[in-house]
């Protein structure tokens, strides 16, 4: 029995002593080796997609212009409801004062239903034109900034531009990289040259 004892307690001493061995930190070289491509190093610089909104003036003025337009389509729309709210109510007041036949109120409940279906059909093609417009413009933009990113980085030698927006891939990128404000003047310079 003693022995038993004796071989299980050597056993638990045995694990403790490697368990502790186990804990102490490991000193890790977190040093990269990326490797160089060229002797003098890339290039690389980085831009804040978010500034070109409030930066690059073909942004913004394609920017206002698609709002002006949805705000055009939202006040359209409202005024179809209205109009539609203002009859309801109007042949409902006379229902209510049985000044209104039963063909009549069919006529109205089919006339209430053919403008409810005139403003769905208002939605789905007029916001379906909006939403269109919308991706066409937005491509336009980014079509602009890729061609003029290859001429800045040419201009500049730059290996590589990376792009910056909330939610990107990137959790750091180092501040003295950023070229965003020059990006957004030469954005604009290019823009008044067409």
């Amino acid at each position: 029995m003693k022995k038993i004892i004796g071989i299980a307690l050597g056993v638990v001493l045995t694990t403790l002593s490697c368990s502790e061995k186990k804990t102490e930190k490991e000193v890790v070289d977190t040093k990269p080796t990326v490797p160089v491509i060229r002797e003098n190093g890339l290039k690389i610089a980085f831009y804040n997609q978010d500034s070109l909104k409030s930066g690059f003036t073909f942004y913004k003025q394609m920017d206002n212009l698609v709002k002006n337009k949805q705000i055009q389509f939202q006040k359209q729309l409202e005024k179809k409801q209205l109009d539609l709210q203002s009859y309801l109510v109007a042949n409902d007041e006379l229902a209510k004062k049985g000044q209104l036949s039963d063909l009549q109120m069919q006529n109205i409940q089919a006339e209430a239903q053919r403008r409810e279906q005139e403003i769905y059909a208002f939605q789905q093609n007029q916001g379906g034109a909006i939403e269109k417009q919308t991706v066409d413009l937005m491509n336009k933009i980014y079509k602009k900034i890729e061609e003029a990113s290859k001429k800045y980085c040419e201009i500049h030698k730059i290996d590589m531009l990376l792009v910056q927006a909330s939610g990107s891939q990137f959790n750091y990128i180092n501040p003295t990289m950023n070229v965003t404000k020059e990006f957004i003047g030469f954005l604009n310079q290019e823009e008044k040259g067409k």
